[in-house]
């Protein structure tokens, strides 16, 4: 009974209240990107902008150590998306950051990574400026950049990725999503697959179809910047095979450049560098 009534304690003061503050002048969105989970990756602005929150409408991939940055008082709403599972649809969320705005509020929408890579930012941006609410956007540390710096594996390198492309992998089907294999296909450039652990079978068919080499290099990197940090060598067609088992926020990095990638710190694995450096 204790425990009921402290779990609808809680519940209470993360209630909001709509129209409590009727007569004061309109709120504002922020649209914040809150990296990919290190919290010391946050932006200093991202921090300042998330401490004067009276509402934060976030991720189920921002890490409780990020949410506690914000005050006390404010009020957390988790609208989490997992594949298959959606707490809220997005129009939902879009009505629910304009109207926490038009009743004076502070609203931080705190997303991992960055707010307009795969993030559906660009959506609740757009309903905002539909309802005549303003909205500010804070950039964030994408997990692709964050995934690469921690393998030591750059994104962009002479003589080995002279251009990087980012993709999802997901499309709204549920199926790989129809992308331009071809130009994908072509050698010396990095390919980052976000969501594409389901579809990564798939994905290594085509690109292999359209004449990306079987043995290119490729390094998948499950919960990037964490604690938790997965990383795995292996290659092109050997993708489907190295993502079995994995579960997570996971990324697939494609190309000539994750030759450089490293496992952990003690030193490279899977692959020598030395190739790469002399092309340099």
């Amino acid at each position: 009974m204790v425990a009921h009534k402290d779990k609808a304690a809680k519940g209470a003061r993360r209630l909001v209240v709509l129209g409590e503050r009727r007569g004061r002048a309109p709120g504002r969105v922020w649209l914040v990107g809150a990296g990919p989970g290190d919290p010391e990756l946050l932006t200093i602005k991202a921090l300042r902008v998330l401490q004067g929150a009276d509402v934060v409408v976030h991720d189920g991939l921002v890490p409780a150590e990020i949410l506690d940055l914000a005050p006390p008082a404010a009020r957390r709403i988790s609208v989490a998306k997992r594949k298959s599972r959606h707490s809220y649809a997005q129009d939902e969320i879009n009505r629910m950051l304009v109207a926490f705005a038009r009743d004076g509020l502070e609203v931080v929408r705190l997303k991992g990574g960055d707010p307009f890579i795969f993030g559906r930012g660009g959506e609740e941006l757009e309903a905002c400026r539909a309802a005549g609410v303003e909205c500010g956007v804070v950039p964030g540390v994408t997990a692709a950049l964050a995934a690469g710096a921690a393998a030591g594996a750059p994104l962009t390198h002479r003589g080995a990725a002279q251009a990087v492309t980012f993709v999802t992998g997901h499309a709204a089907t549920g199926e790989a999503p129809d992308l331009d294999w071809p130009s994908l296909a072509r050698a010396n450039q990095t390919v980052v697959i976000y969501m594409g652990l389901s579809t990564s079978g798939p994905i290594a068919e085509r690109l292999i179809a359209a004449g990306r080499a079987a043995a290119t290099p490729a390094l998948i990197v499950v919960d990037a910047s964490r604690a938790n940090e997965q990383r795995i060598i292996t290659t092109l067609g050997g993708l489907a095979q190295a993502a079995e088992g994995l579960d997570g926020p996971a990324l697939l990095l494609l190309g000539e450049a994750m030759a450089l990638a490293q496992v952990d710190a003690a030193g490279l694995a899977g692959y020598e560098g030395a190739e790469l450096e002399a092309k340099a």
